[in-house]
């Protein structure tokens, strides 16, 4: 099973402070266990949101946004994309993410399944799950 493992921004992450050298190494060696297990696919920080912006959707209009924005809590600072047998196990590695934090600032992982094709049951035909595997195999990712 994959699963998307993502970081929540925090008020230093949102200012673009950068982490310490000793953070680089901390959480260097959790990701080389990660890689070492063969769990790992991707991971990669994000810059603060100021950097970045966001679509709105409503019906056929689209209006853009430029960052930053204000709901830290609900910001994204990083993912991990993993595959693990279960839930369980993703959980079990990433109760050991070395998370930098000020003190006092409570911060949370989210984890959430990748849907995979045998998902959609029946209402996804062979003729979608081909095109998706062929999509998949261009940009070297998973089906």
């Amino acid at each position: 099973m994959r699963f998307m493992v993502i970081t929540k921004a925090t008020a230093e992450s949102e200012a673009g402070v950068l982490p310490a050298t000793e953070d680089f190494d901390t959480m260097g060696a959790f990701i080389e266990e990660l890689v070492d297990a063969g769990v790992l696919l991707a991971a990669d920080g994000l810059q603060p949101s100021a950097t970045g912006a966001r679509i709105y959707v409503d019906g056929d209009r689209r209006t853009v946004v430029d960052g930053p924005f204000t709901e830290t809590k609900e910001l994204i600072a990083g993912y991990f994309l993993v595959e693990t047998k279960s839930l369980e196990e993703c959980v079990e590695w990433f109760k050991r993410y070395p998370i930098r934090q000020p003190a006092g600032a409570p911060t949370n992982i989210e984890i959430r399944r990748v849907f995979q094709a045998e998902d959609f049951g029946e209402t996804f035909t062979a003729e979608q799950r081909e095109a998706v595997e062929k999509r998949h195999a261009k940009v070297g990712g998973n089906s």
